[in-house]
């Protein structure tokens, strides 16, 4: 019996006790869903759920009385060895190993769909997690949102939405001409512009542009600007893309400002603005008033020159999101983005939409490197910054990918290379892929024996053991931590969560003899074993390919 399950049956005896008149209850008292969690002291059951709790005070009776009623109805269930009444009206419910072990079928029968649930269906969500120049290599800060935002995508899309993700290019702005004349300087051998871009990456750009097309350098230097700041540009987002897919990071969507204003999106965006009756004229300009919704001030759309703003471009965008079908619409942004938060939901409450429902903006803090105790600092190619490549190829995919999404992003990371690239039992990433890696070995090793897992031939109630009860138990977490990993935007969950499984697998392993030994000859108790092994290699691949990390067959 799955927690789901359980908890479907609790809803039932519910609404049995309801329908008898027991509880004194209307029908329209019964909650849509009941909870079970495991509790921490194994002594109160496998299974509790304080459903009693939550109808006492609509029934006008004290909980246990409640709980009493529900308990009854509980104990005949299948698979209910017993159900116990504790403290102010909890239900603690003990399932028999028959029950419990059937867990472990279901999950190799469901083998990679496992952990994955429609609680979200039917949200269309856009997950923007990485807006950044086309001018340069991506960052460390853009480490943490590669593997922070493909995590998260994924995670939703387990719980049943539909997820686009999308990754905003920022190629229009005075940002872009300062790239383009670097690239010209250094195809000219010239000192860098003020204000200009830096390190080796540039010379490397506007060597490759003029080899190809020589002509450029000809040209008068306005109009020699613009080429080397067009090629400059498909270069360097090309060399994006292509080290987003080395860190197995991918988008469905690179959507470009200008192309905003080059359809016209920004004026339509506005448009939708002065219909809902939001947009004003003053001092010669065209302003928005997001203070009806929250921010700290109104904000400039269109400047007295008649130029748009930065933040015309992010009402164009979000109003565009909207116009695709995007129900919820989450930006991802960085630490010194903090101002953003307000009138993003402001922008929203302008356009007619529920800040609370359509649009998440998430920020991330800061992400420093150590090597032998000092902060790494410089890239050899960027010059001022670390970049993603870098921080990937010192560390490992791996490791990089599993450390970012482990801690909550609204937290300052500090990360060491050496205890990330550590073959230990105390770096994290490893001690999980090293319990895959010795649940497959283990399978191998039975394959040899002439042993596979037999779902069909297999008797859960053998797994009768105590270790195999905490681990069946811990098993049959996954879906829920998975849903609320999506439900909160938390892909640091599935990482805590893999890493408590791959303890729990361990003590198991300790005590639980899987294989027989010697001349002993296999029996079902050997069988009902390894087919939970395989139950929980499972559940460590799929939680690994949550987060995009390899789960490895041998180290």
């Amino acid at each position: 019996m799955t927690p789901e399950e359980l908890a479907a049956s609790v809803l039932a005896a519910v609404r049995d006790a309801v329908a008898a008149g027991d509880l004194g209850l209307d029908v329209s008292a019964v909650p849509t869903e009941v909870t079970v969690e495991r509790p921490r002291n194994r002594n109160h059951g496998d299974y509790a759920t304080n459903v009693a709790l939550r109808l006492a005070k609509s029934a006008g009776r004290p909980p246990r009385q409640v709980a009493e009623a529900l308990a009854v109805r509980l104990r005949d269930l299948p698979g209910v060895a017993a159900v116990d009444v504790a403290g102010p009206g909890f239900l603690n419910v003990t399932l028999d190993a028959a029950a419990q072990g059937e867990l472990a079928r279901a999950i190799v029968t469901a083998g990679e769909t496992y952990g994955r649930s429609d609680t979200l269906a039917g949200q269309r969500v856009n997950l923007e997690f990485i807006s950044a120049n086309p001018t340069g290599p991506l960052h460390l800060g853009h480490s943490r949102w590669a593997a922070v935002g493909d995590a998260m995508a994924r995670v939703i899309e387990a719980a049943g939405a539909e997820v686009t993700r999308e990754f905003y290019v920022n190629d229009r702005g005075v940002q872009m001409d300062r790239f383009g004349e670097s690239l010209m300087a250094a195809a000219h051998g010239r000192p860098t512009p003020t204000d200009g871009y830096h390190g080796e990456y540039v010379g490397e750009l506007a060597a490759a542009i003029a080899a190809e097309h020589p002509e450029y350098l000809t040209l008068p230097d306005d109009e020699q600007m613009v080429a080397f700041r067009e090629a400059g540009y498909l270069l360097q987002l090309a060399e994006q893309r292509a080290v987003l897919d080395r860190f197995r990071t991918h988008f469905d969507v690179w959507y470009s400002e200008r192309s905003l204003h080059d359809s016209d999106a920004v004026e339509r965006g506005m448009q939708r603005l002065r219909e809902q009756g939001h947009v004003y004229e003053a001092d010669h300009a065209v302003w928005l008033r997001t203070t009806d919704f929250g921010d700290d001030k109104d904000r400039v759309l269109v400047k007295a020159d008649g130029e748009y703003t930065y933040f015309a471009s992010d009402t164009a965008y979000y109003v565009d999101k909207r116009t695709r079908g995007y129900d919820v619409n989450i930006y991802l942004l960085g630490a010194d983005h903090h101002g953003y938060v307000n009138r993003l939901r402001a922008l929203a409450a302008c356009a007619g939409d529920d800040p609370d429902r359509n649009i998440e903006v998430l920020i991330g803090q800061l992400v420093k490197i150590l090597r032998g105790g000092e902060e790494v600092r410089l890239s050899k190619r960027a010059g001022s910054i670390v970049t993603l490549e870098d921080f990937a190829e010192e560390a490992g995919i791996d490791a990089a990918r599993y450390t970012l999404c482990r801690y909550p992003t609204d937290s300052p990371l500090t990360l060491d290379i050496a205890v990330m690239t550590a073959r230990t039992q105390d770096n994290p990433v490893y001690y999980v892929q090293y319990a895959h890696a010795r649940i497959a070995s283990l399978l191998r090793n039975a394959a040899d024996l002439g042993l596979l897992p037999d779902v069909t031939a297999f008797a859960p109630a053998l797994l009768s053991h105590e270790r195999e009860g905490a681990l069946l138990g811990a098993l049959g977490e996954f879906p829920r931590v998975v849903a609320t990993a999506a439900e909160l935007r938390e892909p640091h969950r599935v990482a805590r969560y893999l890493e408590d499984l791959a303890g729990t697998y361990h003590r198991f392993y300790d005590v639980c003899r899987v294989l027989p030994q010697g001349d002993e000859e296999a029996g079902p108790l050997h069988s009902a074993r390894l087919l939970l092994c395989a139950a929980t290699r499972q559940v460590l691949a799929n939680g690994l390919a949550l987060l995009g990390v390899d789960a490895p067959d041998r180290m």
